[in-house]
């Protein structure tokens, strides 16, 4: 399997992460993932201080920069920025600092992203806190696409979220609301809507195979997009924290391609999830 796949949303990988005011760091990110077949990367940013998150913001646009002057072979092209947060639910902080999220308003939103727009392409909101619906509008109108994101929201908190303009769900089923037959919360959601496009972590670790089958048996298959959620300092499939708590993944796609295959996904579908949906989803088709 030859494809060159896209990945929009990677925080790390080896000994280098987001978490830089060093453009060669988000470099070296693009060169590990490019040696793996990744040929797409959108270096996504960890919610921290406004101040703290536009440091490393500025790290990824001079690396986007940098690659206007030439391509390094193998490296994956940096094709913009994810933000996944700081407007997220504390209740489903996953292994993020829950003292890092910050109450959704339009100034926190300002200057955060002022002199960003062009190149943020995707951010994390988690839509039932109080104030997420306007900052989600907002994002829409200066052509930000919003997926929601750990997030707590119910079944019909994530419709509203749809209808003020979010796109997509960040790590479906990972730092949400847990599926019940009773609130199928915003995992349901994902699964049912037809619009929506959905993350997929297919390291085997953050969602079982059976879940990985259920997903690709019932999902609109143009609206599944595979991603590493991959951290710095992977060592095996998936990256904890302490008790267990799952922190990211320590695998780049083609890790994830082998694992859909060995679960029994046909590639047509696999390879749709990895190159062609991610794409379409930033319009880079």
């Amino acid at each position: 399997m030859s494809h060159n796949f896209i990945d929009l949303h990677t925080h790390g990988i080896g000994q280098y992460d987001t978490r830089t005011d060093n453009y060669k760091d988000i470099l070296k990110m693009a060169e590990l993932h490019g040696r793996k077949r990744t040929r797409g990367i959108l270096p996504t940013i960890y919610p921290a201080s406004i101040a703290g998150m536009r440091k490393n913001m500025e790290a990824v646009r001079k690396a986007m920069e940098s690659q206007i002057y030439g391509l390094k072979s193998q490296s994956a092209a940096i094709i913009g920025i994810n933000l996944e947060g700081p407007f997220l639910n504390p209740l489903r902080c996953g292994a993020m600092d829950k003292k890092s999220f910050i109450s959704p308003s339009a100034s926190s939103l300002k200057k955060l992203v002022s002199g960003y727009e062009d190149i943020i392409r995707i951010m994390t909101v988690a839509p039932e806190v109080k104030g997420a619906l306007k900052i989600i509008e907002k994002c829409v109108e200066i052509g930000i696409k919003v997926n929601m994101g750990h997030s707590d929201a119910t079944y019909r908190q994530a419709v509203e979220g749809k209808k003020a303009g979010a796109t997509g769900i960040t790590h479906i089923f990972n730092a949400m609301r847990p599926f019940h037959h009773r609130e199928p919360g915003l995992a349901g959601f994902g699964l049912i809507d037809e619009d929506i496009y959905i993350e997929v972590i297919a390291d085997g670790v953050h969602l079982h195979s059976k879940t990985l089958e259920l997903i690709f048996s019932k999902k609109r298959l143009d609206k599944i997009m595979l991603v590493s959620d991959s951290v710095k300092g992977g060592r095996g499939v998936a990256v904890y924290k302490k008790a267990g708590l799952l922190a990211g993944s320590g695998i780049t796609l083609a890790d994830s391609i082998k694992i859909l295959k060995d679960t029994g996904i046909p590639e047509a579908e696999i390879i749709a999830a990895a190159v062609e949906n991610p794409e379409r989803y930033l319009s880079l088709l």
